[in-house]
């Protein structure tokens, strides 16, 4: 399916292609449409609060996912791709607006707001000024911001997230609930079902049809294809769901019944914990997983219609595709359903590049953030990303032009939590119940021991801790300062590795 070229070749039109053009919403003149004829095609796949350890081939669940698995095997996989975190209890709208505006998270709502003013160009704009044809079709979500005028084609523009029954909350209470309750198939709850098609399956057949309209296209283009999966209502069509029996699905290794830390100033009880009851039971977890699974299959199924609409198209070749979601979920993990957390299943998501160059089964273990995706494709279109893109391209990773992208990892939660990672450590910080967590992310992946209460890592939180202050510095975080936390000092009575 692949042909494969010397990715360096890719670079050196970088460097040959014009500059960003200081009016943002300039059109691409007829000589560079010329020119962007051998440019290649960008495909961005997009999952919704989809996590990192959800693809069958990273071995880190019992979970079917053929064509994400292929992605890997053909492609280059990021294992530590995080999303920044989240003002607002939205975290896939804060997420979608640093992804199309290329800013930081604490600028990038003001910054939608130029876009959606034509002050600012967006993702789209930018590979448009470089003669790309701009599709866009699923979520879209960025605050605002009209998918219509910025894209020069759209398919079906999604909300945020679809109706939600109240049949679909605090569920399972027990298996005679589970007996006689919301299905995840059953079409009378709406949710993805409304319209009587899943909206996964509306996602593909949208794509399917440009696809094949593209065959005899000479003008690349650019698809942004954003699947509301597997967020909740977490629905699939019931052969999907007999995938995963009960007895199929393992509990998280950190599950626990409660969340210790859980209420107005740590973790939030807010829509997406209600999802389950309180506190967790094993049953539930494991249903809500199921359920979880199961979404996730049935997408992977879709995005396989895509690949086979791509190859049919004659375009594969010349096309890279870019697999990613807004950021993780929990669905058990800590006690917790949601992503308003600083853990690792809530932040991280896949992170897949698949394309012309790229050395098949590629691993990389370097930290970067999501919303690299924009930076990486404007390098693939011919341009360097314009200085005012705070993310950074992943190509130098996968050429050897650069060992890292990032000294270190931040991310924030409204004004409860703040985060650093640094190496093989992570910091989360919960300034307003004056309490640290430390964790060693390599030894301890699942982060079940906090280590911040044992005087021997004293030194250790302290320096996180500068770090953290100084990327809230750096970031222009409104929490000037971690002041209000009651960080551990190196006196004190020994308390070992605390659990969660």
């Amino acid at each position: 399916m692949k042909t494969p070229i010397i990715l360096t070749a890719l670079i050196a039109l970088a460097g040959i292609a014009q500059a960003a053009s200081e009016k943002p919403l300039r059109q691409a003149t007829s000589t560079e449409l010329s020119t962007a004829q051998d440019r290649p095609n960008v495909l961005f796949i997009f999952a919704d609060d989809q996590s990192y350890e959800t693809i069958g081939a990273y071995g880190l669940t019992d979970i079917d996912t053929p064509n994400l698995d292929r992605l890997v095997n053909e492609g280059a996989s990021f294992s530590h791709a995080y999303n920044m975190g989240s003002w607002s209890g939205a975290v896939c709208m804060a997420s979608r607006a640093c992804l199309n505006t290329g800013s930081f998270l604490w600028q990038a709502s003001d910054d939608a707001r130029e876009c959606a003013q034509g002050k600012r160009p967006t993702w789209s704009q930018l590979m448009a000024e470089q003669g790309y044809q701009t599709y866009m079709s699923g979520k879209w979500h960025v605050g605002g911001v009209s998918a219509p005028k910025v894209f020069d084609r759209t398919g079906k523009v999604r909300a945020g997230m679809p109706k939600q029954k109240p049949a679909g909350y605090n569920r399972p209470k027990d298996e005679a609930d589970y007996a006689t309750g919301w299905k995840p198939w059953d079409k009378a709850q709406g949710g993805f079902w409304e319209g009587g098609t899943h909206w996964s399956e509306v996602l593909a057949n949208e794509t399917v049809a440009y696809l094949q309209e593209q065959a005899d296209s000479e003008q690349p283009f650019f698809m942004y294809v954003a699947f509301n999966a597997p967020h909740d209502p977490r629905q699939a069509p019931k052969e999907y769901i007999d995938m995963y029996p009960l007895e199929r699905i393992q509990l998280p290794e950190n599950y626990i019944p409660k969340y210790p830390d859980q209420g107005p100033k740590g973790v939030p009880i807010i829509r997406d914990e209600k999802l389950m009851p309180f506190p967790r039971t094993e049953f539930a977890v494991k249903v809500n997983r199921q359920e979880y699974y199961a979404s996730i299959t049935h997408m992977d199924a879709q995005i396989g219609r895509i690949l086979e609409a791509l190859e049919a198209s004659g375009k594969a070749d010349n096309t890279w595709i870019i697999f990613s979601a807004d950021h993780g979920l929990s669905v058990g993990h800590h006690g917790l359903v949601g992503k308003q957390n600083m853990y690792e299943d809530a932040m991280r998501a896949p992170f897949i590049v698949w394309g012309p160059g790229v050395e098949a089964g590629t691993k990389i273990n370097a930290p970067i953030y999501i919303q690299d995706a924009m930076a990486t494709a404007l390098e693939i279109s011919g341009q360097a990303a314009p200085e005012f893109i705070d993310y950074k391209s992943v190509l130098p990773l996968l050429d050897g032009r650069a060992t890292q992208s990032y000294d270190k990892i931040y991310g924030a939660y409204i004004n409860t939590q703040r985060m650093v990672l640094s190496g093989d450590w992570k910091l989360i910080a919960y300034p307003q119940l004056k309490k640290v967590k430390l964790f060693n992310v390599k030894k301890d992946p699942m982060e079940m021991h906090n280590l911040a209460d044992n005087p021997e890592y004293a030194e250790k939180v302290q320096q996180l801790t500068a770090q953290l202050e100084d990327s809230m510095d750096a970031m222009g975080d409104p929490m000037t300062s971690l002041a209000k936390a009651d960080f551990p000092k190196a006196k004190g009575k020994k308390s070992g590795d605390g659990a969660h």
